[in-house]
């Protein structure tokens, strides 16, 4: 794990994992506290860029990849999936936190003290990038390049109008399509399936207790975090076939 140079109000972490029992991985952190958001990235094998969004002002957590074409399947362009969720705040630490801590054998590959489920998410909207009402930023900043919409699911919006967004897609378009994995023909839609894991992230604090004072009292104090690992499928429609070639049976 390295430690680049350090800015207020930005904290950034590198640190290396194992996406399987042979393969590291280098994960990269960024905490900021104006924004009050952390950012993992990662590299997969394949080239597959993914970046996790923990925003907690806005409460969403974004997750983005950007997915190489396979040439061998006459793919010569990328693909871009975004997908838009409630953030969880047992799920990292917050972000005060994160710019705080402070990086040990920086060259370490780690484990995760605690191995997560596997989150599923079944996202029933694509909504249109330009017009993502108070995502709109966010949204433009993270999402560029998906060109088939950012995907949400209408029960993290009860709260909210969902008229705010513009919809390419709703669930009712969606009702009975066969899992890409058994479509046969490749110009026919399907519901796609896209996973990823985060190895490594510190995803609680750790609290000790100081030596009692003079009244019996022994107060609490922040003494580390601990770390996990968390999966996440997301189940999607796509307009055909073709634009899932990654999602396979097994």
């Amino acid at each position: 794990m390295v430690v680049p140079k350090e800015r207020y109000p930005h904290k950034m972490q590198r640190t290396s994992e194992r996406l399987d029992l042979n393969t590291p991985c280098e994960e990269i952190l960024e905490a900021n506290s104006e924004k009050d958001t952390i950012t993992v990235e990662y590299k997969q094998g394949d080239g597959t860029h993914n970046t996790v969004v923990f925003d907690f002002k806005r409460d969403v957590r974004i997750v983005r990849a950007l997915i190489l074409g396979e040439p061998e399947r006459g793919q010569t362009q990328y693909q871009v999936l975004c997908f838009v969720s409630r953030l969880n705040h047992h799920e990292i630490i917050p972000t005060e936190s994160m710019v705080h801590l402070r990086q040990k054998n920086p060259h370490l590959v780690r484990t995760a003290e605690e191995r997560r489920g596997l989150e599923h998410l079944h996202m029933d909207m694509a909504v249109n990038v330009s017009h993502a009402g108070h995502l709109n930023t966010l949204i433009h900043n993270v999402c560029q390049g998906a060109h088939e919409g950012f995907y949400i699911r209408k029960s993290d919006w009860l709260d909210k109008e969902t008229t705010e967004f513009e919809p390419l897609l709703q669930i009712a378009d969606a009702i009975g399509l066969r899992r890409c994995p058994s479509t046969l023909d490749l110009w026919q839609p399907c519901m796609c399936s896209y996973r990823l894991h985060l190895e490594w992230i510190p995803c609680l604090l750790k609290y000790c207790h100081s030596r009692r004072d003079t009244a019996g009292r022994a107060n609490p104090y922040k003494c580390g975090i601990r770390s996990c690992s968390q999966g996440y499928r997301f189940d999607y429609h796509v307009p055909h076939r073709l634009l899932c070639p990654w999602d396979e049976e097994t």
